[in-house]
């Protein structure tokens, strides 16, 4: 007898949903296609000889090798925890490294965050549109979704996690303001609500001011990690590479310490070759290496905001960041995202259809453009090719 193997799975299991990104990406990929599909950055200015350079010491090293090649703590090698404990201090966060927990990429650390803090029907909030990778990690739970706005509008609120990105966002590349950046902050406290921020981009910033993380903020307030209600989560995919697959969180130890349960549950422990690595990278990598991706990105950010202005027909508009990686279109409202990408895909472009970043799956008349990928010439024939399309449409 053939099995129903739906009718085994677990209601997480059941409501388990696929990226919409990850499918399209594998039908994106072949000559010819100007993408502006994908979160991806640009591997011409990964350091891959620094990190060639840093794998073969750990190997040329007897004791090391051993070390690298065999089971650790789940925590994470303490020596890049060090190395974390001092960058989250100088960007005001005063932890220790009981208080860090390496994991598999950042997006491991909010999965991990929505199973330890989320029963099945929880309320979350959100910004509207949102990550698609919040709404996949989060979604076995099957979660009730609101607003942010939720957290400052002086109602009543029953959001047991609010999740924000407060820097160039995936997929807006919109910012949250300081002003509002407090009054979460506050509207947090007042309601009791856990607040999860994903940082992945923050260091990616071409134009503006830095302003402090949530974390930074609430800890200004409180006084102490222990005390904070933020959990915060980073990545090295965006100033590294992607594909070491390291991330991190930073908690109050109570957090860290069932996140790390969680963890030797799901994977034992990240990379330790990868992590001893990458500390001797970090450690190593110039100063001027961010600086360097943000010329470059923030050249190509510039040249598709210039192109947009000059190709887009009446009554599209966009937004204007001041880093990242993504600016997000609105279509007038006739036009549906999904199927303007089939026509674009014609004439070899490829975006991703906005409505995948609404929990409810809204306002379809909209896109996310990736500009970290191809060079200023590209995206500028690129984004003609697609005004002329929707100017057509």
């Amino acid at each position: 007898m053939a099995i129903d193997w739906e009718a085994r799975f677990s209601s997480y299991g059941k409501h388990a949903t696929a990226s919409e990104i990850r499918e399209l990406l594998k039908v994106l990929d072949r000559p010819g296609i100007i993408s502006f599909a994908g979160g991806i950055p640009d591997p011409a200015l990964f350091p891959t000889a620094l990190i060639a350079e840093a794998h073969r010491h750990v190997f040329e090293d007897g004791a090391r090798s051993g070390a690298a090649l065999q089971y650790s703590v789940s925590e994470g090698f303490p020596p890049l925890r060090q190395w974390l404990r001092d960058y989250m201090r100088a960007k005001g966060v005063n932890c220790g490294i009981d208080n860090i927990l390496i994991t598999t990429g950042s997006q491991q650390g909010i999965y991990l965050t929505g199973r330890l803090i989320l029963n099945s029907g929880d309320r979350v909030l959100t910004a509207r549109p949102t990550y698609l990778g919040v709404l996949q990690a989060f979604g076995g739970n099957s979660p009730r979704y609101g607003t942010l706005d939720a957290l400052t509008d002086g109602e009543a609120c029953d959001a047991k996690l609010a999740y924000a990105m407060p820097d160039f966002a995936n997929p807006t590349g919109e910012s949250i303001s300081l002003s509002e950046r407090k009054a979460l902050i506050a509207g947090a406290h007042a309601k009791d609500v856990i607040i999860l921020e994903d940082a992945a981009y923050c260091d990616l910033r071409y134009s503006g001011e830095p302003r402090p993380s949530l974390l930074a903020l609430d800890l200004e307030s409180v006084g102490s990690i222990e005390e904070s209600r933020v959990i915060y989560t980073g990545t090295f995919s965006k100033t590294i590479v992607p594909g070491l697959r390291v991330g991190w969180v930073v908690a109050a130890k109570a957090v860290i310490k069932k996140l790390v349960l969680l963890k030797q549950a799901s994977d034992l422990h990240t990379s330790t070759l990868t992590q001893m690595a990458l500390t001797e990278v970090v450690s190593r990598l110039p100063q001027s290496h961010i600086a360097m991706l943000c010329e470059n990105y923030g050249a190509r950010r510039d040249a598709m905001l210039d192109a947009l202005k000059r190709h887009m027909p009446p009554g599209v508009s966009w937004t204007k960041p001041e880093g990242g990686m993504f600016i997000w279109v609105n279509l007038p409202a006739g036009i549906d995202g999904a199927q303007l990408l089939a026509e674009a895909i014609q004439v070899g472009v490829a975006f991703v259809p906005g409505g995948a970043f609404f929990p409810d799956h809204r306002q379809h008349n909209t896109l996310r453009l990736n500009f970290s990928l191809c060079d200023p010439e590209t995206i500028r024939t690129g984004i003609e090719r697609l005004g002329k399309l929707i100017s057509r449409s």
